[in-house]
């Protein structure tokens, strides 16, 4: 029985990060919860250990989400859940969705589409740089190095070439109702858009735009809806 762990890297998410977790309490496909809180200045830390099952690491400075998603995996014992910390109206069936098709041997490899995923996500039905899927953890554990060397948010990019290289099946998930809180609502327009920006910008470190129309070419290739 495959066993599914799931970790969620977490920076300044105090007031939203309660709400994923409470939707996760208890549940029967999960066997572990790890959070990395990466370096958060508002009480993140806090919020989480409320809930004493969940395994909490502290990072005591911001070091991005690649590098936080690869501690929690170093800490996990099964194969590997990702969920974002900003994450609304998560429900217990969203997290069904995502691990009984890669437990039950139908695919290797699950990932979500959002409710509010990009439009052009939506129309071609892949979302490439979701940060809800389930994958194996020797993914992460083959390419240590490899992944604390990656830019600060280029991390699903990665894991999609290596899905591509060994040419994985995927199942695209649909999540309805699911959304995550954009920037711009977490910190203001402006600084919201610089953050976004940036965000883009270390997608764009680990691939081209060349590199961007080719990784999701071969993922739709590989690719089913379930």
């Amino acid at each position: 029985m495959i066993r599914i762990s799931c970790v969620i890297a977490a920076y300044n998410e105090a007031s939203r990060i309660g709400g994923v977790l409470s939707a996760i309490h208890d549940h029967p496909e999960l066997d572990e919860v790890i959070v990395v809180d990466d370096g958060s200045t508002d009480g993140t830390a806090e919020v989480v250990r409320k809930y004493p099952d969940v395994t909490l690491i502290v990072q005591g400075t911001n070091l991005g989400k690649s590098r936080a998603i690869a501690r929690g995996v170093e800490a996990a014992t099964g194969s590997i859940l990702t969920l974002d910390a900003d994450l609304q109206n998560l429900t217990p069936e969203h997290i069904s969705s995502l691990t009984v098709p890669v437990k039950s041997g139908i695919v290797d490899i699950t990932i979500s589409m959002r409710s509010n995923s990009l439009a052009i996500y939506r129309a071609i039905g892949l979302d490439f740089c979701s940060g809800e899927r389930v994958f194996p953890r020797r993914f992460i554990m083959d390419h240590t190095e490899e992944i604390y060397a990656l830019s600060r948010f280029g991390i699903e990019s990665f894991l999609n070439e290596l899905i591509i290289k060994e040419r994985l099946r995927i199942a695209i998930v649909p999540l309805k109702g699911l959304i995550n809180t954009l920037k711009m609502r977490k910190i203001g327009f402006l600084r919201g858009l610089v953050a976004e920006t940036k965000m883009l910008r270390d997608v764009l470190r680990v691939l081209s735009p060349l590199g961007v129309l080719r990784q999701n070419y071969w993922m739709l290739k590989l690719a089913r809806r379930t």
